[in-house]
Order: structure tokens, then C-alpha cells, then sequence
């Protein structure tokens, strides 16, 4: 019995080591943290079930991708795409501003680094990997068609060799080549904009991030017009709203969103980029949970700020508090 108790034991290990970076791919693919956990999980399952049948012809890397590659296809192939507010309506000048929501299933999702980014040694692969993981790039690979999607993140995110996508995808060599060059064409008419990176921060990006923090808990928006670029973008899921420019901003944040004056944040990191745990002044006391900022920074400002309102689902799974006290 104990022999066979250590067996398990170790192929439960040997699998538990490519969940983090299948999660990294299974998110790629599907732009949802909760759905890319959903499917790691079935991959494990399926590969236990079947694992006395695996022949070795290739490696258990190869093969958990192969699983996971066809659970990803199988949910993309029932019609999810998931998409930034930016993807799906013009941004919207505050005097027109309305909140209208839109169901879950809609948006792009947050991610911990940690849930997707394994470790590595090399400084070059975790800058390409939180690269490849920030919101923009993510938003942009949902605008390919499901196979194209897994053959440019395995091939250009994950660099896999043609002939290796080929043997996971039962195509040739020439279909692969062919599918990435439709997919880098579609990715190039839909640009995701560029991002300073920002692991770790440098001092300048750690002095901007504590001038944002002042600025936002002050509730002084002239110190946040400083810090935000011209075209910068704010953002509201699961609300389609979204504006563009310091105007729109400031006059969106003096307006309906001066509810959030007196507000904490707290640091925390989502998608490869700085981010906070934002809490609202709770009347009974202390501050309670209101949304999930996630920042982009672009050539020492900030270009971007996306505010994700449900914090019943993302404020557990970042391991953020329940409340501050006061």
C-alpha cells in the first residue's frame, strides 16, 4: 500500500509542476483567470486518467500542452471572446457618460502574476513573459480565431519550434507557418500599445507609483493630471464605459466618481504591471473593498488605469484583505 501511495504522490507532483505555466498559457488563450484555472484543472484530470497510456513519445510538457490545448479550443469553440470596454464601443466624452453593464462573460480578466508566471532564471524569458500576459497583449490575442491564437502564443510567446506545434495540433509544418503569419498580421492591425516594463520598478516608476498613490488618496487632481499622459485611458468593467484624456478624466473623477474621494490604496501586482487594492470609506467605520486598479505606464506616466468594480471575485483571488480599518 505504501509503495502505491508514493507512486500517486510522485505523478501528482511531476504534474503539479506545469500548473503555473499552463495557467499562464490556459489565460492566454482564454482571457479569463477563473476559466484558465477551470481548465488546468480539467487538463490535470484528463492526464491522470490517461496517464498509464502515455507512451513517451513525447514529453509530459508536450503532452500536458496537447491536453490543454484541445480543452482551451473546446471552450473557445462555444463562441467566448473576452474584450477590454476599448474593444467594443468609442471612448465616451464625460458630459455623455452613462454606466451601462454588461455580464461577466463580456470582459477581459485580472490575473496574479503569480497564478501565471513561473519562476525562471533568465531575466530575458520573465520580461517576455510578463510582457505577454499584460492586458493589452491578452486583449489583442482574443482578436484571433482560436488555432491561430495557440499556434502565435506557442510559437513566438512560448518558443516552440514549428515542427513541435505541428505534432500538438495533428497539422503539417506549412500550416502552422501559415496560420502565424495570419495571426501576426491580425495582432499587427490590432496593436496592443506598448508598456514601459516595469519588473522590477526602476526608481523613477517607484517615485511615479508614490506620487499616484498621494495624488489618488488626496483626491488632487491637479497633482493626477501631472501624471497621467494626454491620451490616457480609464476604464470601469463590467461597465462599457471608457474615457480617454486628462478632461474626460478629471471631469469623470470630479463628477459621479467623486464618491471615491477618501479612498486607501494598496499595492499589489496583476497582469505584469503595478497595481492596487482600492478601498472605499465604509460609513461604518473603516474601508471596504471597491475595486482592483490595474496600471499601465508608458514612458514615466501613466497611459492607462482599468478599474475592475467586482471585488467579490477579485479581491480573494488576489489575497487582498476583506476591509482596512481606519
Amino acid at each position: 500500500m505504501s509503495d502505491l501511495v508514493t507512486a500517486t504522490e510522485d505523478r501528482n507532483s511531476e504534474l503539479e509542476k506545469y500548473r503555473t505555466e499552463l495557467t499562464g498559457y490556459c489565460y492566454r488563450m482564454l482571457g479569463s483567470s477563473f476559466e484558465a484555472e477551470d481548465a488546468v484543472q480539467d487538463t490535470m484530470v484528463r492526464a491522470w486518467r490517461s496517464i498509464d497510456s502515455f507512451e513517451g513519445r513525447s514529453s509530459l510538457r508536450s503532452w500536458l500542452y496537447r491536453i490543454a490545448t484541445n480543452v482551451c479550443l473546446d471552450s473557445l469553440n462555444a463562441g467566448n471572446r473576452r474584450a477590454r470596454p476599448m474593444d467594443l464601443t468609442a471612448a465616451t466624452p464625460v458630459a455623455q457618460a452613462q454606466l451601462t453593464a454588461r455580464p461577466e462573460i463580456t470582459w477581459l480578466e485580472p490575473v496574479p502574476d503569480g497564478r501565471v508566471l513561473p519562476s525562471v532564471a533568465d531575466p530575458a524569458e520573465t520580461a517576455v513573459s510578463r510582457e505577454t500576459v499584460r492586458l493589452a497583449f491578452v486583449a489583442a490575442l482574443q482578436h484571433l480565431p482560436p488555432k491561430q491564437r495557440a499556434v502565435l502564443i506557442l510559437r513566438e510567446v512560448l518558443a516552440w519550434k514549428a515542427s513541435e506545434v505541428a505534432e500538438l495540433l495533428d497539422t503539417s509544418v506549412a500550416s502552422v507557418n501559415s496560420a502565424l503569419q495570419r495571426a501576426r498580421a491580425t495582432i499587427a492591425e490590432n496593436e496592443p500599445a506598448v508598456s514601459d516594463p516595469a519588473n522590477p520598478l526602476d526608481e523613477e516608476q517607484k517615485e511615479l507609483l508614490e506620487r499616484y498613490v498621494a495624488a489618488f488618496e488626496g483626491y488632487d487632481m491637479q497633482a493626477l493630471t501631472a501624471l497621467l499622459h494626454e491620451d490616457a485611458t480609464m476604464s470601469m468593467p463590467p461597465y462599457d464605459l471608457w474615457l480617454r484624456g486628462h478632461d474626460d478624466i478629471v471631469g469623470w473623477m470630479l463628477g459621479v466618481g467623486d464618491v471615491c474621494r477618501g479612498s486607501k490604496l494598496v499595492p499589489t501586482v496583476a497582469n505584469g504591471s503595478p497595481a492596487f487594492a482600492h478601498y472605499h470609506p465604509d460609513p461604518e467605520g473603516g474601508y471596504s473593498p471597491w475595486a482592483l486598479i490595474v496600471l499601465e505606464l508608458r514612458d514615466g506616466k501613466v497611459g492607462g488605469m482599468d478599474f475592475f468594480l467586482d471585488t467579490k471575485r477579485w479581491f480573494p483571488l488576489f489575497d487582498l484583505p476583506e476591509r482596512l480599518d481606519a
